[in-house]
């Protein structure tokens, strides 16, 4: 198996994403990607694929990911049966952060407790 091989799920994700300026090279067994996420939670995604294939170090690829917009973490379309706190779970694992969410979004929001869906959310860096 290549190397290309082994990480396609990484190159089929930052298609996925949309990842702009991306090119990759394989250059004895070793893998080079380059591009440009929008947000820090897509380089996150990449990253955690990458790691989740080759393990936390792994020798045998080299990615130089850089983000677009680094004024917030990501944005988010709102779903149906969302609420905040299942958004604030989703990108910061505890959905008691969703205040944080909810501050960044006041031009939008009035109440935490109403949100609707195909709103875009600002989710902040914390």
């Amino acid at each position: 198996m290549t190397v290309k091989t082994k990480y396609q799920p990484v190159l089929d994700l930052g298609e996925a994403l949309n990842v702009k300026d991306g090119k990759v090279e394989e250059t004895e067994n070793k893998l080079k990607v380059w591009g440009t996420t929008k947000t820090q939670y897509e380089k996150n995604l990449l990253w955690d694929k990458i790691k989740e294939i080759g393990g936390n170090n792994p020798d045998d690829i080299m990615a130089d990911i850089k983000v677009e917009d680094t004024s917030v973490y990501h944005r988010h379309i709102v779903k149906s049966g969302e609420t905040l706190g299942k958004i604030a779970k989703h990108y910061y694992k505890d959905p008691s952060k969703y205040q944080a969410i909810f501050n960044a979004n006041t031009d939008k929001l009035k109440n935490p407790d109403l949100i609707y869906p195909d709103q875009e959310l600002t989710i902040p860096n914390l």
